[in-house]
């Protein structure tokens, strides 16, 4: 009998911890987070699993990732951040796939995007927002830099949470190159007296590069800006094609092929197959000479029509299971205890979108001790010659468009 009643108590217990539990998820699913209290979203975040679709092919930031932001997560909000490997396509595609099968839980509440990937997520509205508002840290951001509040000629709408700002540079060894190429009449010059040191990578880098060359074509830093135009995409790119065709026999391989990530080309300058590089983050210089990658003797620069400055964001998913996690997490990301990490060169050596202005003193004096870099152009120093995104269908068609017209032919 009194194992009988044990057994019945231990079945109510279990009973009432399981309605409990129902009854607290099912609040959280019901919640208008748009509408709740700060307090409540750090409250519902506790001891809850937040899951993020992030690039990672940086090692820089895979450390800050993993030795700074999961642990500080886990001991500030009692967040568990799990991290799944993903960028633009791989985020869209897996959204339309749930967006088919009408799933209200999605595989992950918080992505890593910009640009085209915006583009795309708004046209399936993939995204949760708008939520940037909420954010407590958000004041630190100044959203009238056009640099910052506009991504691809695309108001952000606070659908996306500005998480760094950088510029694309050129990137060569100075001890190999005395005066790199700055137009494309001077590369002309550069790949016919240098052949096979240079290539395009078809990637997102690559596809950068080509923005650079087509706002060159255009005559102005500005001519690619406003809304997609066809009829000037059509007569820019016809040119772009003509002259890498005419002179992809001096490219890497002859121009027979081109790499598809850009680590191959870190790894063909760094060997010193190639001796024109590029890439984000002003070229992404320091960490690779820090790491004995590239030589010490490396540095960077602009295009002399400009180069492309963009930020990156942080999204919440549509059908995301913990919408309350993703707020805080993204709330932590853009406090200037966490952006102080990332942008010193120890931590990830990216640059804050925190507007030193709006930080309060003892902060700003934080980030003043930053140890400068010692190898790269900081973006002070290149932002002079920068260019705006141009809109997103620009992107998309070099892509399909560099595949048929160059590869291909």
């Amino acid at each position: 009998m009194k194992a009988k009643k044990a057994i019945n108590g231990f079945f109510f217990s279990f009973m009432l911890v399981a309605l409990i539990n129902c009854s607290q998820k099912e609040e959280k699913q019901q919640t208008n987070w748009k509408e709740a209290s700060w307090e409540k979203i750090e409250a519902s975040s506790e001891n809850t699993e937040v899951n993020f679709m992030m690039w990672q092919g940086s090692p820089v930031m895979n450390n800050y990732i993993n030795n700074y932001v999961i642990p500080a997560l886990k001991e500030k909000y009692k967040i568990d951040l799990k991290i799944s490997s993903g960028q633009g396509p791989e985020i869209v595609q897996l959204l339309m796939n749930e967006k088919q099968a009408a799933s209200d839980q999605g595989q992950i509440d918080m992505v890593w995007i910009n640009g085209e990937t915006f583009f795309q997520l708004r046209k399936i509205e993939g995204l949760y927002g708008p939520f940037v508002q909420q954010l407590p840290n958000a004041e630190y951001i100044d959203f009238d830099d056009p640099f910052i509040s506009i991504d691809f000629q695309q108001n952000i709408n606070n659908m996306e949470a500005p998480w760094g700002i950088s510029q694309f540079a050129f990137v060569y060894d100075s001890a190999k190159v005395a005066n790199p190429p700055k137009n494309l009449t001077a590369l002309t010059a550069f790949v016919k007296a240098n052949p096979g040191t240079f290539t395009i990578s078809n990637d997102f880098s690559g596809m950068t590069l080509l923005k650079a060359f087509l706002a060159e074509l255009g005559g102005s830093p500005n001519s690619l800006d406003g809304s997609f135009d066809q009829q000037k995409y059509d007569t820019l790119s016809n040119q772009l094609w003509q002259w890498i065709n005419e002179n992809k026999q001096y490219f890497w391989k002859e121009g027979s092929t081109f790499p598809k990530e850009h680590s191959r080309m870190d790894q063909m300058f760094a060997s010193g197959e190639l001796l024109l590089s590029y890439g984000f983050a002003e070229g992404g210089i320091e960490e690779k000479v820090i790491q004995g990658l590239f030589p010490k003797t490396t540095r960077g620069y602009a295009w002399k029509n400009g180069t492309v400055l963009n930020s990156n964001y942080l999204g919440i998913t549509y059908n995301a299971k913990n919408i309350a996690g993703a707020l805080t997490v993204i709330n932590f990301l853009l406090s200037p205890e966490a952006q102080l990490k990332k942008a010193d060169p120890g931590g990830a050596n990216a640059n804050t979108v925190l507007d030193m202005d709006k930080l309060p003193e003892e902060w700003q004096k934080k980030f003043q001790t930053i140890t400068t870099r010692q190898y790269g152009p900081s973006l002070d120093e290149l932002r002079t010659h920068a260019i705006k995104e141009p809109a997103p269908e620009y992107m998309l068609k070099l892509y399909e468009d560099f595949r048929t017209h160059v590869i291909e032919k």
